[in-house]
């Protein structure tokens, strides 16, 4: 066996996995492992495509700039592939991209600009207007366009079609897709119309975008918002064809990385928020059938650009897309209670290095100082700085050496208004039952108790 010399050599040829362990009613269902590509998701296939294609069309010279918007997974392969070629890369990104995401384009030398997620095409900070913009603006470069690239839809009639017939012995009954660029449905369409006609597709879109109910009705109608990365939109991408899709489900937020969690813990498989929504409408559609069907699925990408969002309790819980037990008191405002293992302290004899720390590593700017679950005190970032402006070598001395000790604390039973008034006074909220800690409330705490309250 030959031994690759680039890991552009690695891409594609992703392994064919049957899951086991999730009702799926009489159908067999299968994932391929598009995670396994080396930039982690299916898009390493898009990216390689698109710039080779325009390496033989003379639309990218040695050293030359590529734009392109992204809503991630698309951009990290062309980071890697770019950065292989010798590229520089300029990726016009949504907001409400992961930072993981973020870093990882970084650390392969993108220059990132982000832009707002919550505007539509049209408006100057649409990420692909602006990316179309900055392309026209920056002499030399070239704007790949994955929304419009025939080289997008074609990587899949070449590559991602043939590996999936021949992975299933030439027996696929439905294959589950999600749509972004279009690109995946609009190539493994093309391919499956040729090879199996018969095949039918199955949409599985964000609960917001208008693309199953486009295909449901022929209507687009008005979009919404949504949280999975990567697919969904606003508009028909003109790469997909919808004429062999036979159903569209609609998944929200909750069920889509719920869906995804499960995939972890029962099968082992970390997937992205895509894959989530991609699983859990081959499961509605597994478990509505009346006979014995092959289905395939995608895991888009890999879940490890998802631990700060998805995999990450408290921002489920912050984004209310899990539910935790109403206690009817102050215990429902604290997001990172004490009962739960949650809440970041250091104890008394801690050192000041290792209250900066755990502030640094948990983005925090104030702890609670525990002794055998009782409040001794709270050292915030002032505290340090007092501490430590006439000598840095006081990083040595104990919390108990800086922390304020007087402090102010509320029983879980005070009244919202005393909640505030803590606020109007400057203090976070130190919530006591009797003389035992349960938590911290801030003032975003509640803000985000109140957006929950919206959805």
């Amino acid at each position: 066996m030959a031994i690759p010399h680039s890991v552009i050599d690695l891409i594609g040829n992703t392994p064919l996995l049957e899951l086991t362990r999730f009702d799926t009613g009489p159908c067999r269902l299968f994932v391929k492992l598009e995670n396994q590509n080396p930039g982690g998701s299916i898009k390493d296939r898009v990216a390689l495509s698109m710039i080779e294609h325009a390496e033989r069309e003379g639309l990218l010279k040695p050293g030359g700039t590529i734009v392109e918007a992204t809503a991630g997974n698309t951009g990290l392969g062309l980071a890697l592939v770019a950065a292989l070629k010798g590229y520089r890369l300029v990726l016009v990104v949504p907001d409400k991209m992961s930072r993981e995401k973020i870093f990882h384009l970084r650390a392969l030398g993108v220059e990132v600009v982000l832009t707002r997620s919550d505007v539509v095409k049209g408006h100057p900070a649409y990420y692909q207007d602006y990316a179309r913009r900055l392309a026209d603006e920056t002499p030399g470069s070239y704007y790949i366009d994955q929304f419009n690239n025939p080289a997008n839809s074609a990587a899949h009639y070449a590559t991602t079609g043939p590996e999936l017939w021949q992975q299933m012995d030439h027996d696929v009954d439905a294959i589950v897709v999600g749509v972004g660029s279009g690109g995946t449905l609009g190539g493994l369409s093309h391919y499956f119309s040729d090879v199996s006609p018969e095949t039918a597709f199955v949409l599985a879109d964000p609960d917001g975008s208008i693309l199953a109910e486009y295909q449901r009705s022929g209507e687009t109608g008005e979009a919404g918002s949504w949280l999975v990365e990567g697919i969904g939109e606003d508009f028909v991408p003109a790469l997909s064809d919808f004429r062999q899709v036979t159903h569209a489900y609609s998944i929200d937020d909750a069920e889509a990385f719920t869906t995804a969690r499960d995939l972890l813990r029962l099968e082992g498989v970390l997937a992205g928020s895509s894959s989530g929504t991609l699983l859990a409408a081959a499961l509605r559609y597994c478990q509505q059938q009346t006979e014995a069907k092959r289905v395939v699925t995608f895991v888009c990408d890999s879940g490890n650009k998802y631990l700060s969002k998805m995999y990450n309790d408290h921002w489920m819980l912050e984004q209310g897309l899990i539910k935790r037990e109403q206690l009817g008191d102050l215990r429902d405002l604290i997001a990172y209670r004490h009962d739960d293992g949650s809440t970041v302290s250091v104890a008394p004899e801690d050192t000041l290095a290792i209250v900066h720390a755990r502030m640094r590593l948990y983005d925090i700017s104030q702890l609670p100082v525990l002794e055998n679950d009782r409040l001794v005190g709270l050292i915030d970032e002032w505290d340090l700085l007092n501490s430590l402006q006439n000598n840095p070598e006081h990083f040595s001395l104990p919390a108990r050496e800086a922390m304020t000790v007087r402090v102010n604390t509320l029983q879980k039973e005070a009244s919202f208004a005393q909640l505030l008034e803590t606020f109007n006074q400057g203090h976070v909220a130190v919530i006591l039952d009797g003389d035992r800690f349960l938590g911290l409330i801030t003032r975003t705490d509640v803000l985000n108790h109140w957006r929950q309250k919206l959805r």
